[in-house]
């Protein structure tokens, strides 16, 4: 294997294993969201919500009181709290959100959706606006870290886009947002885990 050869497999490697990080911290916080929907909702059918489904075989979370989600809530919200070191605002929040959106069982796609599409366009956004500060060195995290959040305030308040996609897609997020009524904070909490895994950072 050549030179370049090798160069590209280690380039190909890296983008793999931050896509799986990436992909096991948003799939966390799905698993979070899954059972606070299973015990607000009763949601008795665990094949409703497959993601929580697999994180309890895998992990051999006991079902607490009976009731699908309590136990399964309390693993991945320590783990969570451990791994990304998130406060209780976070879950809070997270929570208002689904008991706000989340009325009957039938609600519970929507709400994925909703969420899916949110995180979607928030990290274009968020990408194309800081673009090569995600690559400075680590003892710059403090300045990127105050970069991150006046893009967020960005998308939430600016008008003048350099794009006519960014602009759709900050439209989207404050829409997407009427229904989950996000603070600032909370949305820099729960992106920033996702940026700096693709910086390489580690957690």
């Amino acid at each position: 294997m050549g030179l370049l050869d090798k160069l590209q497999k280690k380039q190909a490697d890296r983008e793999e294993e931050v896509r799986n990080r990436e992909e096991e911290y948003i799939s966390l916080v799905r698993v979070y969201i899954q059972a606070v929907m299973a015990s607000h909702l009763g949601i008795n059918n665990i094949n409703m919500i497959p993601e929580l489904a697999m994180f309890k075989r895998r992990l051999k979370v006991q079902t607490l009181n009976g009731r699908l989600g309590e136990g399964e809530r309390v693993a991945a919200k320590k783990m969570i709290k451990q791994v990304y070191k998130m406060d209780d605002d976070f879950f809070t929040e997270l929570d208002k959100s689904i008991r706000r959106m989340c009325k009957k069982q039938q609600d519970v796609q929507s709400y994925f959706v909703s969420f899916q599409g949110m995180l979607n366009d928030l990290l274009m956004v968020l990408s194309s606006e800081l673009q090569w500060k995600l690559r400075l060195p680590k003892i710059f995290n403090k300045m990127l870290k105050g970069s991150i959040q006046t893009a967020i305030a960005d998308v939430f308040s600016k008008t003048n886009w350099s794009g006519a996609d960014l602009f759709r897609a900050s439209q989207n997020v404050r829409k997407y947002n009427e229904k989950f009524k996000f603070s600032q904070k909370w949305v820099y909490d729960f992106v920033y885990p996702v940026l700096m895994i693709a910086k390489g950072s580690k957690f």
